[in-house]
């Protein structure tokens, strides 16, 4: 048999050997050739192995495989595993609080990809199918592999890539080892002075007859962060030729106005959020491996992850009601505002200043435990067993919830403008400065536990026959049994109007922090040509959460539906069975069949592998959901509440389905450094859980002019994906390559998530006869999203308040009830997401390369990633369409130098702008969110100490030039979310032996 293929030569055997990575290595085995006991291995460590390494799995993989692996054992490339998937080709991360969390494939977003560990589907943490990588320290992981290309015991579910964790086997590295690091880190985003600690260790040992060994790996760290942000709501957007709703004259106040051929966008709001988070986390795996005899290997792993995040904020915002407005405009035909502005001369007075704050904890939790057993039963045949229990959980970690806010305002908004010119918008406000604590009144306060919880029963088996020169075929089975339950309970005072006096508060539960020293590295507009008068807004209101908290319980009523823990409305409750719960159950059942062969074509070798997977899925959903009383609440201006019966609506829905999944992977070695690759394979992608709940939630607080809610479908069929890739490598010296790849995806049952109206049988205070009757005495239109409501609020409290027990007042605030005989039924637009015919075309061109420069220590990596599909947002359409998140380019540039103990490693990575969210409600409902073009650089330096064998001190920089990240609109100037981010750094000593 030639032996020219790269992954038959005795180095290749060794190395693989050396990494373990048995799960990667071909299917085919060969015994080694006969001088393989003359051959010289030697191990080459440090980045310059990792590099070797990884570019030997990708050269003898049977498809397109990318992989990282750890230099030395206990020695990731970076502490988030996301931070180094992104150096991969094709690979890009989604960032949460500035550190890597989630990652995206060939453009294809987190919820498109399987990530597994050791092979096995984990459960997640997050509600959803996307795996949160923040939650597994790196310290313990020996290698991450992605499948680019999908194979018949490959398993299914990643339409983008398939991505698979291998944490260390003792059997893999003879012998006893070890390395223990300390590291302090300091994050220049939190206003919290001080390093935080970050603590790991790895131990290893085997038997010295090789058939026993013990790896336990453990990691502690603390992370203080903090987040700057000014953000708007929403833009809601128009046609040019709209004569009613936002009053935007054509005159002189507008400069630039738009004209009947553009459409334009107005922002609902602009608030500036200042949040700090204090995170906790603990990894810890413990692995025993037993080889009684040659043929047989046993594994026993336990895996344990703890997370506890603590948030705190304060926001401070102002609301536009779209009354007398100053406007300069962008050009068309996409139009926003460079500056708006509103005048706030009402009737009813100034508008108010809104500010706000939370204060609240999540726990976050996983843990597996997973038996291996690998039995060669002859030279022909061998099996595989794989089985793992596991468990996640996300849940409250403060009796204030996981999630809370308390609002108060303050009536002293004469004028209001944003410039959206800047880099983040900045906000003015006429009369903001001579707010004082004792002129803030409290509003609405939202006080949520969440509980998620995910369970995975998995068991595998593969198989493996030799036939001899005719090839081999492996064969297997796996039974994956899924459950995930989301629950949530909310007490939500809508009095979002105000309620209860003001003069409540003093001054030392009030500090007023200057808004320009916290957004010390995001520079704004300035009002450049705005004719209108201008007050920068210069402090915001920080305020002591709990003290504000205590004393609005003290003076404000309990609402009888809405009680927590503590008896009154300003706390959570754990009454999980009176509000939300959803349960959603999968059966998964697979049987795969593969055949392997390899040939020669003359002097070229080649390999392909022809397999098919079956797949059939039931989906049982279960949801339990809130019922209302008839009557809706008219609690505010604008707010109409919903109270809660005491008993809920429950549903259940079954679905299943089926499919056959062909696989064909084919590799050519016209030369002995050169390989030819061609795959195709059918895949699917599952609906996210969010999809396939089986009942319908309507949001307890709603507008006069309506409400939402959401509903599932859990018979939504999966993503159908054809996939087609071609690829050529080219490794032209050790350690060094050129790759050139190209990929098709043709993807079928794409889900798009529509409003469709529904009534709930509630009736609306705002829309009945008594509204009818206001605005006609009082001569105004009744708009929605005007001031005349109070007005009418006014008129029906003086005329009925007295005779009719549906008119009332509640601790100073007008309440109207809704009359079942009288009012109109409130219409909810309900999120419904459903299949769409047709198919979506995705392609794109992958480029890398990977250089050492000899043995001068130099060394690097190039890659490039252009993707690009028919199924893009259409950003002058205001229905909601169909579009795929998270398509972007992305690139990578890694440079290091290695020698004499001094390691330097620098990263930029790159991604250009995506979507990733859509238009959700028509034309005046919130428009697509885009996260613009963004990079960061990232440095490591370490050095071995030369009078300690095994010791190092290191310097890990991530984000070093503190680049911000902006989310946009329609276009640039529609500025939704500019968040400052800064540098971390950290600097720690490691010892190895």
């Amino acid at each position: 048999m030639n032996t020219k293929r790269f992954n038959k030569t005795p180095l290749a055997a060794s190395l693989s050997l050396i990494l373990g990575a048995s799960l990667m290595a071909p299917v085919v085995a060969q015994e080694a050739t006969d001088n393989a006991a003359d051959t010289e291995i030697i191990e080459v460590t440090g980045i310059r192995g990792s590099m070797i390494k990884s570019m030997d799995i990708k050269r003898s993989s049977s498809g397109i495989v990318d992989a990282i692996n750890a230099e030395e054992i206990g020695k990731f490339p970076d502490t988030n595993l996301a931070e180094s998937l992104q150096r991969i080709t094709g690979i890009s991360i989604e960032r949460t609080n500035g550190e890597g969390a989630q990652v995206s494939a060939r453009g294809f977003g987190p919820d498109r990809n399987l990530v597994t560990l050791n092979g096995r589907q984990m459960p997640t943490t997050t509600g959803e199918r996307n795996f949160d990588f923040s939650n597994l320290a790196a310290e313990g992981v020996s290698g991450v592999e992605v499948y680019k290309t999908s194979k018949a015991d490959v398993p299914t579910g990643g339409i983008g890539a398939t991505i698979n964790i291998l944490t260390h086997r003792p059997l893999n590295s003879p012998g006893q080892q070890g390395t223990f690091a300390v590291e302090a880190w300091d994050d220049a985003t939190s206003q919290i002075n001080g390093a935080t600690p970050q603590i790991s260790g790895l131990y290893s040992i085997t038997s010295d007859d090789g058939k026993f060994g013990v790896a336990l790996s453990a990691s502690y760290s603390e992370r203080d962060s903090g987040s700057q942000q000014a953000n708007v709501n929403f833009f809601r957007s128009f046609p040019g030729t709209l004569s009613t709703g936002p009053g935007v004259p054509d005159d002189e106040t507008q400069t630039n106005r738009y004209g009947e051929n553009d459409i334009f966008s107005v922002p609902q709001n602009t608030s500036y959020r200042f949040e700090e988070q204090q995170r906790k986390r603990t990894n810890a795996q413990l692995t025993l491996q037993y080889r009684p005899m040659d043929n047989l290997t046993a594994t026993l792993d336990y895996t344990y992850v703890s997370k506890q995040n603590d948030t705190q904020n304060n926001i401070i915002s102002a609301w536009y009601t779209y009354g007398d407005t100053i406007n300069i405009w962008s050009d068309g035909p996409n139009v926003s505002p460079l500056i708006y502005s509103e005048l706030h001369n009402t009737p009813t007075g100034p508008a108010d200043l809104a500010i706000g704050a939370s204060a609240f904890s999540v726990k976050e939790g996983s843990d597996s435990i997973g038996l291996n057993l690998e039995y060669e039963y002859s030279d022909n045949l061998s099996f595989s067993f794989d089985h793992h229990e596991s468990s996640a959980e996300a849940m409250p970690n403060s009796p204030l919830g996981s999630a809370n806010e308390i609002q108060l305002r303050a009536l002293v908004r004469q004028s209001t403008a944003t410039d959206f010119t800047g880099e983040r918008p900045v906000l003015s406000i006429v009369g903001a400065s001579t707010a004082t604590a004792e002129d803030f009144q409290v509003t609405g306060s939202v006080f949520t536990n969440n509980l998620n919880e995910s369970h995975i029963s998995q068991s595998q088996f593969h198989g493996e026959y030799i036939l001899e020169d005719a090839g081999t075929i492996d064969f297997g089975i796996a039974l994956t049994h899924s459950q995930n339950r989301a629950r949530s309970k909310g007490i939500i005072r809508n009095n979002w109007g105000g309620e209860g006096p003001t003069g409540l508060f003093s001054s030392d539960q009030f500090t007023s922090v200057s808004v320009a020293d916290r957004f010390d590295n995001m520079s704004g507009g300035n009002f450049d040509g705005y004719t209108g008068e201008v007050e920068i807004l210069a402090n915001y209101f920080e305020f002591d959460f709990e003290g504000v908290r205590d004393i609005a319980a003290a003076n404000l009523g309990v609402q009888s539906a809405q009680v927590g823990d503590c008896g009154n409305s300003f706390c959570p409750s754990s009454d999980y069975a009176s509000d939300r719960d959803q349960y959603t159950k999968e059966e998964m059942a697979a049987i795969y069949l593969q055949y392997n062969y390899e040939g020669e074509f003359g002097d070229m070798y080649y390999d392909f592998h022809l397999g098919v997977r079956y797949e059939k899925t039931d989906v049982t959903a279960t949801s339990a959901v809130p019922d209302f009383v008839p009557s809706a609440l008219w609690v505010g201006v604008t707010e109409v509440g919903l109270v809660n019966r005491p008993s809920r609506t429950y549903g259940t829905r079954d679905a299943s389905y089926d499919h056959v999944l062909p696989s064909f992977n084919f590799n050519l070695f016209p030369h002995d450094d050169v390989v030819l690759r061609f795959a195709y394979s059918e895949t699917i992608g599952r609906p996210r859980y969010g999809q396939m709940i089986g009942g319908l939630n309507v949001n307890a607080g709603a507008r006069v002019d309506g409400g939402i809610g959401s509903t599932g479908n859990p018979g939504l069929l999966p993503l159908e994906s054809t996939n087609i890739d071609l690829s050529a490598e080219w490794y032209y010296d050790e350690g060094s390559y050129v790759s050139f790849g190209y990929f098709t995806k043709d993807v079928e049952n794409d889900i798009l998530t529509l409003p469709e109206d529904f009534t709930n049988g509630i009736f609306n205070p705002a829309d009945g006869p008594y509204a009818e009757e206001a605005a006609l005495a009082l001569d105004i239109n009744g708009d929605p999203i005007g001031d005349n409501l109070q007005l009418q609020r006014e008129y029906i409290f003086a005329t009925y308040g007295a005779t009719d027990p549906n008119v009332y007042m509640d601790n100073g605030n007008i309440v109207i009830a809704g009359n079942p005989l009288t009012d109109n039924l409130l219409n909810f637009k309900i999120e419904t997401p459903q299949n769409v015919e047709g198919s979506t075309g995705y392609s794109g061109f992958e480029f890398a390369v990977q250089h050492l420069f000899g043995e001068s220590g130099f060394g690097g990596i190039i890659n490039y990633t252009v993707t690009d599909t028919d199924n893009q947002h259409d950003d002058f359409l205001l229905t909601p369409q169909l579009a795929e998140l998270g398509i972007s380019d992305s690139a990578n540039l890694v440079a290091f130098y290695e020698k004499d103990g001094l390691s330097v490693r620098a990263a930029y990575n790159w991604r250009s702008k995506y979507i990733v969210s859509l238009v959700q409600d028509g034309s005046a409902g919130p428009g697509p969110r885009y996260i613009e073009e963004y990079a960061q650089i990232d440095l490591t330096v370490s050095y071995d100490i030369p009078q300690v064998e095994g010791l190092s001190v290191f310097l890990n920089g991530i984000n070093i030039t503190e680049e911000n990240l902006r989310v946009v609109g329609r276009n640039s100037n529609q500025v939704l979310a500019a968040i400052q981010q800064g540098a971390r750094w950290g600097l720690g000593v490691r010892y190895s032996f």
